[in-house]
């Protein structure tokens, strides 16, 4: 949790910690059921601001807890159909997606403690593993097993130990 200093200084990571805690805070009036009209529509509206300013589409109901997001600058995507785990991080630039124009709302799955470099990109319906790492730029289109180190297109460079 950032400090009163990165509120003050306007750092970055005060901004993304309030992007993810007004996306909680939807996900939370969402899954309640009779929600609190006025709550929710004043956690959207900043959610939508943060968004917009933050070049992030991380849509309610895709991440795990702990999820970490270190940095703002390319646009970052996780689009609805993807199911994100505990524990994992992403830097600026990942965007998960489609691997051809037609709509495909198939599951993208990824397990626990995942790591994502910048700007690596994850296409079609996949599933990932737990422990994976994937290496900045990576493009990944088919299933990676648990404890893989990928990078370029769909190469698995190394398994963890």
């Amino acid at each position: 949790m950032p400090k009163l200093k990165d509120k003050i200084l306007k750092n970055e990571s005060w901004y993304i910690w309030q992007y993810i805690k007004h996306m909680r805070y939807i996900e939370f009036h969402q899954d309640k059921g009779g929600f609190h009209r006025l709550a929710y529509l004043w956690h959207w509206y900043k959610f939508k601001h943060l968004q917009f300013k933050l070049h992030f589409a991380i849509y309610p109901n895709t991440i795990g807890p702990g999820f970490r997001i270190y940095h703002v600058g390319a646009y970052t995507h996780v689009g609805p159909n993807v199911k994100i785990g505990r524990n994992c991080t992403m830097v600026s630039g990942v965007v998960f997606g489609n691997k051809n124009e037609e709509e495909d709302n198939r599951p993208v799955i990824v397990g626990d403690n995942c790591y994502f470099g910048m700007d690596c990109k994850i296409l079609g319906p996949v599933k990932i593993g737990n422990n994976v790492t994937i290496g900045a730029n990576a493009i990944v289109t088919k299933d990676i097993p648990d404890n893989a180190i990928v990078g370029g297109v769909n190469k698995i460079l190394k398994f963890k130990d």
